[in-house]
């Protein structure tokens, strides 16, 4: 007895301890935010709505950056920076089987920025536009706060928690919406390393998301807790997790037509395009899951981390996840999505690098760029072109039904 005792006092110290480390870096995190704003709306006021100017500003921005060099590469303001917050991240792209409305769409929202967009169908899998493939096919980065929507449905699922039941005092819908870091921290605490490795692994981590994506490489999953925090640093931060942008838009296109995981591929030619077959790869058996993370999502861009969308208020209703952290001395700025209205589901997922200005809200806004951009070719009410599909590869295995 006085053994179970000392462990449960154990228990809840490290719980405590984690709460307030995540405590200072949320407070730290949102002063910070709150000093970024006006950095992130002049520059996204100084994007236009052409592609040749769009070039040109990206060009004076990346020169301006690179008058202050050292041999670890571009400083930018408030800090030393290996990767730039400004260049052109459409260079080497191959864009010949692309959707041409959906790769304008999206060149124009990204500007001058240094990241990378990946829009996909939600219901087939196809990668309709991939602006910087050279980042989005890379081995990926670490994920911030959008790896919490994959450990919400982890708990949802393993009945750790209810939606309604709080937890530090708040319930699911507000701590995605807000991205907190005390909730998710003692979700993984409870849960353990083995839980949500498991189900992590099921939704898409470590692994390709594309089906013969030349130059693709697979995202990274620990064996192990990381060192640094432990498990509230994995479920808060995604800490020692490597994600890619193709990772997180088959798991969002999963949320957006209700859970099948969907192989991701990309068409080559007008002619592959045009005689796409979907694949599955498997059925995340997660449906009865999907409306109680969703709300979270909506809330997000209507009142949360998300809200710089609201901002340009795109027609469609827009669920999505904001990341914001730091690794390798580089920033970064993720937001993972997909459109809530309507019969055609796109997924949007945008991914920003570069100095202070890259935040999640930052990426939210680029997103919502898109959607917005999309909406005013009516692109949303056209017909989606049927693909045939070929059934699940792999199935989900009994232990996680």
């Amino acid at each position: 007895m006085i053994r179970s005792s000392r462990f449960h006092l154990l228990s809840t110290l490290v719980v405590a301890i984690t709460i307030i480390f995540l405590t200072f870096g949320s407070v730290t995190a949102e002063a910070a935010t709150r000093k970024k704003k006006r950095h992130a709306t002049t520059s996204r006021a100084a994007v236009t709505r052409s592609v040749h100017h769009r070039t040109v500003a990206a060009t004076a921005l990346v020169a301006r950056a690179s008058l202050n060099t050292t041999s670890k590469g571009p400083i930018i303001r408030g800090g030393p920076w290996l990767s730039p917050t400004y260049a052109d991240s459409t260079a080497e792209d191959f864009v010949d089987g692309e959707d041409l409305d959906v790769r304008r769409a999206a060149v124009e929202a990204l500007g001058p920025y240094n990241g990378s967009i990946v829009v996909t169908d939600a219901n087939t899998g196809r990668i309709l536009t991939m602006v910087n493939q050279k980042l989005a096919l890379g081995s990926g980065f670490q994920p911030c706060s959008t790896i919490k929507v994959s450990v919400a449905l982890t708990a949802l699922k393993e009945k750790v928690i209810t939606p309604t039941q709080k937890v530090n005092g708040i319930d699911l819908k507000y701590a995605l919406a807000r991205s907190n870091n005390y909730f998710f921290a003692t979700l993984g605490i409870r849960m353990g390393y083995e839980t949500v490795s498991r189900y992590a692994r099921l939704f898409g981590y470590g692994e390709k998301a594309g089906w013969n994506i030349p130059g693709e490489q697979a995202g990274h999953y620990p064996d192990a807790p990381p060192k640094n925090g432990g498990m509230g640093m994995l479920t808060s931060f995604g800490e020692e997790i490597s994600q890619t942008p193709l990772e997180l838009a088959a798991l969002m296109g999963a949320l957006a037509n209700g859970g099948k995981l969907y192989y991701l591929q990309y068409p080559r030619t007008r002619l592959e395009a045009q005689h796409f077959i979907s694949r599955v790869k498997r059925d995340l058996n997660i449906k009865g899951l999907i409306g109680d993370v969703k709300p979270g999502m909506l809330g997000a861009v209507e009142y949360g981390t998300a809200r710089r969308i609201m901002r340009d208020a795109p027609d469609e209703a827009i669920a999505g996840k904001t990341g914001t952290c730091t690794e390798r001395n580089t920033h970064l700025g993720w937001f993972g999505s997909f459109n809530d209205s309507g019969p055609r589901k796109l997924v949007v997922v945008v991914l920003l690098t570069g100095g202070r200005p890259v935040v999640g809200p930052l990426a939210a806004g680029v997103a919502g760029d898109v959607y917005k951009n999309l909406g005013q070719v009516n692109y949303f009410a056209k017909t989606a072109a049927p693909a045939s599909p070929v059934p699940a590869l792999l199935t989900m295995p009994m232990c996680c039904k």
